[in-house]
């Protein structure tokens, strides 16, 4: 792979090039596009770990995403830098490191905006109904098997690629860099994975969207590894980065701030990142905890992205040949760290009384919200819909039935379903199943 290739600045479907402005470029953009998106609204009340907070400091979908869009500018400016220096024809073809941070910011602002309310137990609660509900069980023979495993095995990254590019967003139609470096995993659902290969843990497209993952890969001269699977994009690994510093981190934080975690360990944690920069004395003159707690998560964050900068540009060239595939987090001096801020997460706040209700209420509502409504739009479209079926779909958005309209087979039709409930926010998914059942009558 080649940088030049790699930071295309054309949008799928284009035939004519285009030249890069560099007073408001392309990847700029992207970001705004993104930013004023419908999508990327609904993040606000989209749960990021802790269920619709009432605390001012717990993070949601929306605030994670540009948190993380923050850390991934900067550890794309600081391998922008070197990458400049190390291939003069990017500065000749008026690359500059804004470019990078661009590419990177946009594609971070976008990483979560395939997942579906009540986070990773509403992924879990999509793939179930196919699996094991008897009415999604129905459907099976009604889809070929690659479309199938697409049903099955419901993926928030090739959901968010499905949005990106999908017709009812407004066309966003990013940049290839962009779509790029957001595909964290370069493959379909239906290809054997590698385990050895960091990049194929999970499935980054689905089978509606292989012909423009094709078309990406050829433009940016991505390695193939094999059939419907590639390479990632060098500054995937950026992305990724910087989701990774994020989560661990802010997670940790808000741990804290709801008194999962005590103060004390949370400063032991961060200490051991922030290394020689770290003083007692001068933590122990900010005036309250919370400020504390900021500073602390800051000087991490700050010693993270140096570090993970550092391995990018050490691993760089092992990235353009498709060998490197490991996170960069775990080659970084401060990994023991983090990994003890996972373990400690996991005991202490994934697996929290706040969180298990959530998933498990999250179960519960995304189940029959997908059961009513897969069921009313086969039985309208492929077969004679009972007036049950009518009066769910009219809770349907005008958007979704007008796609409906121009369906030719059941998975595209499911696809669309999907679309719907994985679109909704955690409260409009909680209002609309308490329509469905009956709990919002008017008395």
């Amino acid at each position: 792979m080649n940088w030049l290739q790699l930071l295309s600045h054309k949008r799928p479907g284009e035939t004519k090039s285009v030249s890069h402005d560099q007073t408001r470029s392309r990847f700029e953009q992207d970001f705004d596009r993104i930013i004023f998106s419908h999508p990327f609204r609904k993040l606000q009340d989209k749960t990021q770990v802790f269920p619709l907070p009432e605390d001012d400091f717990v993070h949601t979908r929306l605030t994670h995403s540009l948190e993380v869009s923050v850390v991934g500018r900067s550890l794309a400016k600081n391998a922008g830098a070197h990458l400049l220096n190390k291939y003069p024809d990017l500065k000749d073809s008026g690359y500059t490191v804004n470019d990078l941070g661009g590419i990177v910011g946009a594609a971070c602002l976008a990483h979560d905006l395939g997942n579906p309310p009540f986070g990773h137990s509403g992924e879990d609660s999509i793939s179930s109904f196919f699996l094991t509900n008897e009415k999604g069980l129905f459907f099976k023979d009604k889809v070929t098997d690659s479309e199938w495993k697409d049903l099955t095995t419901f993926e928030g990254n090739a959901q968010g690629l499905r949005i990106l590019n999908g017709k009812g967003n407004g066309g966003l139609k990013l940049t290839y860099a962009t779509l790029g470096a957001f595909t964290k995993y370069p493959l379909s659902s239906s290809c054997d994975k590698d385990k050895e290969r960091k990049s194929q843990k999970k499935f980054g497209y689905y089978q509606c969207n292989a012909d423009l993952f094709d078309e990406m890969a050829s433009e940016m001269g991505l390695v193939q590894l094999g059939e419907s699977k590639w390479s990632r994009h060098p500054l995937a690994f950026l992305v990724e980065a910087a989701d990774d510093i994020c989560y661990h981190i802010i997670d940790l934080e808000d741990g804290c701030r709801l008194g999962l975690v005590s103060f004390t360990t949370v400063k032991e944690l961060l200490a051991e990142i922030i290394g020689e920069n770290y003083s007692e004395e001068k933590v122990q003159k900010i005036a309250s905890q919370h400020e504390r707690l900021g500073t602390l998560r800051a000087m991490a964050i700050g010693q993270l992205i140096q570090e993970c900068s550092d391995a990018f540009i050490r691993h760089e060239e092992q990235m353009l040949d498709g060998t490197f595939d490991t996170d960069l987090t775990s080659l970084i001096p401060s990994s023991g760290a983090l990994k003890k801020i996972i373990q400690l997460s996991i005991d202490k706040i994934y697996r929290s009384k706040l969180v298990l209700e959530k998933e498990a209420g999250g179960y519960e509502v995304i189940d029959n919200l997908i059961e009513a409504f897969a069921t009313a739009v086969y039985a309208k479209y492929f077969e004679k819909p009972l007036p049950k079926h009518k009066s769910v779909l009219r809770l349907l958005p005008e958007e979704y039935e007008v796609q409906l309209q121009n369906v030719d087979s059941v998975y595209e039709a499911l696809q669309i379903v999907i679309d719907f409930i994985s679109g909704l926010t955690d409260s409009h998914a909680v209002r609309l199943y308490k329509t469905i059942k009956g709990y919002r009558l008017p008395v």
